[in-house]
């Protein structure tokens, strides 16, 4: 067996409730609280708030963040959390990213420009819980925070150190979400998953155990999220599938549906999930040479009556059967619906290239003009 080493993450605090436990768990001292508009609206962050308001806790609220969080919004909320002891992160992946990396850039006092990339942080950030409002990311779960610059360019910090201390699972929070975003955030999941299992760099024996749990608990509630959105159960199997992926990709990295589903969400504001969703099928059907023998084993997974004869027709039916999920959760199914063109297929592919730390990822190489013809696919 080659050897590897695993990192668990955050503390977990799981249950219905469980955000107002945050002021039981944060140091004393003034804490700077990322969050959004959105989700100050709907009055999620009360319960929250009110927890540390009671711990004698005084919350900085910074609501400013927006998705897919530029630099500029980045550096506003260090900016605001100035001489606070601890940093809460509350919302969907954006506000959590921007909180990851407020929280080290405060505590450590780096320069942002010195930490792009994988293992640059080496500094001591302040003390970080995370409390996801979405059941997607599995942002509360990383070490990986991501910011939109300039040019719309998504670039990365991905560094143990941003590594949360605390992590609260509270499906409540997620029992209100309207059916487009559960089920992209759920594809998101997945998506985070399958990579995990199939990553060519660093995928190890507990990352495969945790993806392989994240799809069972995800591919078998997406659906019953999305039709029956109060049922609390499978908004709990999902908000946990998540955390596991978040866990499993956080040690064997995500790879070409992310790669080229960057760019989507930078130039044409598509979320996130949604990307990933747009070009799941293609790329893994870009990467059947390769992943074929790994998708087989996910069939069974998803669903114990994907019955095909021989290794191939299981993996085809594993994409089949994702693409059936995606298309019944209500999602867009091609790219021209959310606003590409043939004209713009070219930019696509150029700016998928320069996300090299997830294409080495990925089990088959993809070029600029394997990407070109996979957009093209996905149009």
């Amino acid at each position: 067996m080659k050897s590897y080493d695993f990192h668990y993450g955050p503390r977990l605090v799981s249950g219905a409730g469980a955000a107002r436990q945050l002021g039981q768990l944060m140091p004393a001292g003034r804490c700077l609280f990322v969050t959004d508009r959105h989700v100050r609206s709907l009055g999620l962050a009360d319960e929250a708030l009110a927890s540390l308001a009671e711990a004698s806790i005084e919350a900085v609220i910074f609501d400013a963040v927006e998705a897919d969080p530029s630099r500029e919004t980045l550096l506003a909320a260090v900016a605001a959390g100035e001489g606070c002891s601890c940093v809460v992160g509350f919302g969907g992946g954006s506000p959590m990213d921007v909180a990851k990396l407020a929280a080290y850039l405060i505590g450590s006092g780096d320069d942002l420009d010195m930490v792009w990339g994988v293992g640059k942080a080496k500094g001591i950030g302040l003390p970080l819980a995370l409390v996801p409002t979405t059941a997607g990311t599995g942002s509360e779960a990383t070490p990986v925070a991501v910011i939109t610059v300039a040019g719309a360019e998504k670039r990365g910090v991905n560094s143990p150190a941003l590594i949360a201390k605390w992590a609260l699972l509270d499906a409540e929070l997620t029992r209100g979400l309207p059916r487009h975003v559960t089920a992209a955030t759920g594809m998101d999941a997945m998506v985070h998953a399958i990579e995990a299992y199939t990553s060519a760099r660093l995928k190890n024996p507990i990352s495969d155990m945790l993806a392989r749990e994240a799809l069972r608990l995800l591919s078998r509630n997406l659906l019953t999220a999305c039709e029956e959105p109060g049922d609390l159960e499978a908004r709990a199997s999902m908000l946990l599938g998540s955390h596991l992926a978040g866990v499993a990709f956080a040690n064997a990295p995500v790879a070409g549906v992310h790669a080229l589903a960057y760019p989507l969400g930078g130039h044409f504001h598509v979320p996130h999930g949604l990307s990933n969703a747009l070009m799941l099928p293609h790329v893994l059907g870009h990467n059947m040479p390769a992943a074929m023998a790994l998708y087989a084993e996910l069939a069974a997974v998803v669903d114990p009556t994907l019955v095909s004869d021989g290794r191939q027709g299981q993996a085809q039916a594993f994409v089949e059967h994702l693409c059936s999920l995606s298309r019944r959760s209500g999602l867009p199914q091609r790219l021209r619906e959310v606003g590409v063109t043939a004209g713009h297929l070219g930019l696509l592919a150029s700016e998928a290239m320069k996300q090299e730390r997830l294409l080495v990822n990925n089990p088959c190489p993809i070029s600029e003009a394997d990407a070109r013809r996979l957009y093209d696919a996905a149009l």
